[in-house]
């Protein structure tokens, strides 16, 4: 069978009749059943969600459901920061697809990366790509991924941290919600997934390599204070910009060291989280070794824009058959960054596709930078399906 996949985003409350009569249009628009749908929902819906998922299910004809709150949700161009939904069903091959869900009794089982092909059923050879929602009491998320990075080496592992005021986040398995940390689902064959990470920064001075450090403390880059090098980077910045960039600058770590010359997307992207000049060292929120290369960067809205423009670009060059896309946009992102709404999904129809899509502002956004997955902040993170 031909995968297909359709979308729809609702701004509003809670309606037994707008859920019913939106689900109804997908299935008759997609004109079979759906095997598998992602649902994200803001928390104004939370207390109509078993209705909801009720609902989605029997006029959908869902067989599996995966979802969970956002701060607002993404549709097709479209961004919704109030109350709403946002609803992407697709209709794939039989066992192209799994679905599963970690509790905190399953992390503490773990022994190796082999245990995460025990658990899911999924050897690393058969995992095409990964879509992960944590809820964001899970603080064990970067140990979880670094496990998950050995068990599935250089597979796309794309998603976010659920998100809602007040802790009332909820997650969504097969219909139901669900007490876990996560909750994801792997893709084994029929799909295919291209990721994108756009962390929303354009680099300023020189890459460098690390000369000292100290457990999260940067002491030298290049042989001079730490200190020194962000200061030289900063002065790089035209005269007329430095005001308005100042709290805006960011570390990137190389991921890589076998590339020739560095550009977007070869850094991992970290706070700052203090400078002492008499030190001449940066605090970081990462553990950077020496010999790393380091470059520093600059988050602004126009940075953003074009990194996600560029992102877009390169990610289109690479699918062969596009069929739709989830995206995981940090709350931090649109109309508090761009100071407008639509931006991120309005970018991605004009640079990967006008294709279905579904997605939430997250809480933080999970992605790979180089081969391996990352938590980021400020992001937007996309995996763009594919048909095989």
């Amino acid at each position: 069978m031909t995968p297909k996949a359709v979308s729809h985003v609702h701004t509003g409350s809670y309606s037994e009749s707008t859920l019913t009569e939106a689900t109804t249009a997908l299935r008759e628009q997609m004109g079979t059943n759906a095997s598998l749908g992602f649902f994200f929902a803001t928390r104004e819906w939370a207390e109509n969600l078993e209705d909801s998922l009720e609902l989605i299910r029997l006029h959908g004809h869902v067989s599996q459901l995966i979802g969970c709150s956002g701060f607002g949700v993404l549709g097709r161009r479209v961004e919704v920061e109030q109350a709403g939904f946002s609803l992407l069903l697709l209709s794939l091959p039989a066992g192209s697809f799994k679905t599963f869900a970690i509790t905190e009794d399953d992390l503490d089982a773990v022994d190796d990366g082999s245990f995460w092909h025990r658990f899911t059923g999924v050897p690393a050879d058969k995992a095409h790509a990964w879509i992960v929602l944590t809820n964001p009491t899970f603080e064990g998320l970067e140990d979880w991924l670094a496990t998950w990075n050995q068990a599935y080496p250089g597979t796309p592992t794309v998603g976010g941290i659920a998100g809602a005021p007040d802790q009332e986040y909820f997650l969504v398995k097969d219909g139901d919600v669900v007490d876990a940390v996560l909750v994801a689902v792997g893709f084994t064959s029929g799909i295919t997934v291209e990721s994108l990470v756009s962390q929303g920064c354009r680099p300023i001075g020189e890459p460098l390599p690390i000369t000292k450090a100290e457990d999260n403390l940067i002491l030298e880059i290049g042989n001079i204070p730490a200190y020194q090098a962000l200061e030289n980077a900063f002065l790089s910045i035209p005269a007329l910009e430095r005001t308005s960039v100042r709290n805006n600058l960011f570390l990137g770590l190389a991921v890589s060291e076998y590339i020739d010359e560095f550009k977007q997307g070869d850094f991992l992207i970290r706070n700052i989280l203090g400078a002492d000049p008499q030190m001449g060292a940066l605090a970081v929120g990462a553990f950077p070794r020496v010999g790393q290369t380091v470059q520093f960067q600059l988050r602004d809205m126009r940075s953003a824009h074009a990194d996600l423009v560029e992102a877009g670009r390169r990610v289109r060059q690479r699918c062969r058959a596009p069929l739709a896309v989830l995206l995981f946009s940090c709350v931090g992102r649109g109309r508090n960054l761009f100071g407008v709404l639509n931006h991120d999904p309005a970018v991605i129809a004009e640079n990967v596709g006008d294709l279905p899509l579904a997605g939430f502002f997250c809480n933080g956004e999970i992605g790979p930078v180089g081969s391996q997955t990352f938590l980021h902040g400020y992001t937007a993170s996309a995996a763009i399906l594919n048909v095989e």
